[in-house]
C-alpha cells in the first residue's frame, strides 16, 4: 500500500513537473508586466524602461512598465507579492522595498523572501557624500578631521529617514567614530539648493543626482558607499578605500516574480535579463548616468538579497531608527 502511495506521489510529481515544462516552453504567450515603485522620470524608472524594451527581444512579446509608487517601495512590492507566480507581473524592486523596509516596518504586508522568487540582479547605482566647493575639505579624513573638532557642527542632508543615503551615512559615523547632524530632506532638490547657498554643508545623494553640480565645480565628491568606484566618477574614491570598512550602502536594483513561479519560467526572464543588461546600448546608456550593470543568476541575487536584509535590520535596529 505504502509503495503505491509512493508510486503515486511520484507519478503526480512528475506531472506537474511536466506542466511546468510545458508552460515554460509556451511562455510568454501576452506582454509581461514590470512594475516599478516610483513615479515616471526617475532613475529606476528609466532603468526599468531601458531594461524592459530589450527584454522584449529576448522573450518575443512586450514587457510593459507599470508605476505604482509609494512607503518606499511597499505598494509595488505587495502588489506583485499577491499576483498571480506565472511569470506576467514582475517586480523591478530597489533596495528600499525589499532589504530596508524589513527593518523600519514591523507591519509590512509582504516577506520579501518567502514572497518573492529572484529572477537576477539588474545594476548597482553609487552614492556619493558631496560637500559644498568652497568648504575645506577634499576627502572623507579630512571631514573626519573637521567633524573631530567640531562634534555635531557639521550638517549632511540625507534623501529621507531610512533611505539608503541616510543608512550609508550612518555607517560612515559608526565607521570614522564621529557626529554629524544629518538633515533629511524629501528627496534631493532642495538639499542640493540649500547646499549652493550654503545652509548645508552636504548631501549623501546617488550619482544621477548629484553628478551634474560635481561636473560643473559646484560641490566636491568626497567618497562612494559603494564597493566599488563609479564608472562615471572614477576619480572619486570609496570610504573603503580611504579606510572606513564598514562604510558600504550600495543602491541596487533587481528583478523579482512572485514566489512559486516556475523554475523553467524564472530560467527564461533571467536569460533574457541577462541578455538586455549585456547589450552593448543599454550598457552604454545605463554608464552614461552612473548605472553599472550588474548581471547575474537568480541565486546569487536570492543570497545577496538575504545578506542584504540580515545586515540593514542589524543596523536599523542597533541606531533605533524609525520609518517615516
Amino acid at each position: 500500500m505504502k509503495r503505491l502511495r509512493a508510486l503515486g506521489c511520484l507519478a503526480a510529481g512528475l506531472a506537474l513537473a511536466a506542466a511546468g515544462v510545458a508552460q515554460a516552453q509556451d511562455y510568454p504567450t501576452r506582454p509581461v508586466r514590470l512594475v516599478v515603485a516610483f513615479t515616471p522620470g526617475g532613475t529606476t524608472d528609466f532603468m526599468a524602461r531601458l531594461i524592459a524594451d530589450k527584454m522584449r527581444g529576448a522573450l518575443g512579446q512586450s514587457v510593459i512598465v507599470e508605476n505604482k509608487p509609494g512607503a518606499n517601495g511597499a505598494i509595488g512590492a505587495d502588489y506583485v507579492a499577491k499576483s498571480e507566480p506565472d511569470g506576467y507581473t514582475l517586480f523591478f524592486t530597489t533596495v528600499g522595498a525589499v532589504a530596508i523596509n524589513p527593518g523600519l516596518r514591523s507591519d509590512l504586508p509582504y516577506d520579501p523572501v518567502k514572497d518573492f522568487a529572484p529572477v537576477g540582479m539588474a545594476a548597482f547605482n553609487s552614492t556619493m557624500l558631496v560637500v559644498n566647493a568652497t568648504m575645506k575639505v577634499n576627502s572623507a579624513p579630512e571631514l573626519v578631521a573637521l567633524a573631530k573638532a567640531k562634534p555635531g557642527a557639521v550638517a549632511i542632508g540625507v534623501t529621507g529617514i531610512g533611505a539608503v543615503s541616510h543608512l550609508g551615512l550612518e555607517l560612515f559615523q559608526s565607521a570614522a567614530g564621529i557626529k554629524l547632524t544629518v538633515v533629511p530632506y524629501r528627496g534631493a532638490a532642495q538639499a542640493i539648493t540649500d547646499i549652493l547657498g550654503g545652509t548645508l554643508d552636504g548631501l549623501m545623494g546617488d550619482v544621477p543626482t548629484v553628478i551634474t553640480q560635481i561636473q560643473a565645480g559646484k560641490v566636491k565628491a568626497l567618497a562612494a558607499t559603494s564597493t566599488h568606484r563609479s564608472d562615471i566618477l572614477p576619480n572619486v574614491p570609496t570610504f573603503v578605500e580611504q579606510g572606513y570598512a564598514g562604510a558600504v550602502a550600495d543602491q541596487w536594483a533587481g528583478v523579482l516574480a512572485p514566489a512559486r513561479t516556475p523554475p523553467a519560467v524564472i530560467a527564461k526572464l533571467n536569460a533574457a535579463l541577462v541578455a538586455a543588461l549585456s547589450d552593448p546600448n543599454v550598457r552604454a546608456k545605463l554608464k552614461q548616468n552612473g548605472v553599472s550593470p550588474a548581471p547575474g543568476s537568480p541565486e546569487e541575487f536570492g543570497q545577496y538579497l538575504k545578506d542584504e536584509i540580515a545586515r540593514y535590520t542589524k543596523l536599523i535596529r542597533d541606531k533605533g531608527i524609525k520609518g517615516e
